[in-house]
């Protein structure tokens, strides 16, 4: 392979790997840092009573406030965030509207995982651009049950991955769940770089300083408590 290619190729996988790191949503909902129990297990959850259940999501979005460090190391990185669809990034934070999906809450300590379901993000998503290469990654889906966010992944228009692992979440810092009008909010939750977005990390540049210990941010999801028709 030639220099031009191999370097354009690592350009490739940095893209891929930091749009991984990137791509943010939210709810973190299991109830210790490291559980990864799946929500279609058994659990406490087939007896416990839940406070709350939404069976068909209509809005309104998850937002991810951006760690420093993480920020920081996009700059260093070289690499430029933007949005794609109906996401925003403004004053340090990214928002993706919520389309569908399910949410069942139940008191904590009743249940474990104590909140279940899907959300997702249809036509909406974040773009990283390094050069003459952009990667956008979209319509994301966050599956509480499981701590972890899932996404499409492309490279300069054409389709790499789908339904990839691209986050993890850890719920020990959520906050009860708040209620505001016709809106409920789960805030708290940490967003960290899953293994694998880790793994592609650590071999485009040859090192093994990446881990799932770097902290993307704390997320926000915020949804109508009237389901959609």
């Amino acid at each position: 392979m030639s220099a031009f290619k191999t370097l354009k190729t690592r350009k490739v996988m940095t893209g891929l790997a930091i749009a991984a790191v990137a791509s943010l949503p939210l709810a973190a909902c299991s109830s210790t840092e490291d559980d990864t129990s799946s929500s279609s297990s058994s659990s406490d959850s087939d007896i416990a009573k839940p406070v709350a259940r939404i069976n068909a999501l209509s809005g309104v979005d998850t937002g991810i406030l951006l760690d420093a460090g993480f920020a920081e190391a996009l700059t260093t990185l070289g690499l430029t965030p933007g949005t794609v669809g109906t996401a925003t990034l403004a004053d340090g934070s990214i928002n993706f509207p919520i389309t569908g999906g399910n949410v069942t809450y139940f008191e904590p300590g009743t249940a474990k995982p104590y909140v279940i379901g899907q959300v997702q993000h249809e036509g909406s998503g974040l773009s990283l651009t390094a050069g003459d290469t952009v990667v956008e990654l979209t319509n994301f889906n966050v599956d509480p049950g499981i701590s972890r966010v899932y996404g499409d992944v492309s490279v300069n228009g054409e389709t790499v991955v789908a339904s990839a692992f691209l986050f993890q979440l850890r719920g020990a810092t959520l906050k009860p769940l708040q209620t505001e009008g016709d809106t409920a909010i789960l805030e708290g939750t940490k967003v960290f770089i899953s293994p694998v977005a880790a793994e592609l990390l650590n071999s485009t540049f040859g090192t093994d300083a990446v881990t799932d210990a770097l902290l993307v941010g704390i997320a926000k999801i915020t949804v109508n408590t009237t389901p959609a028709s």
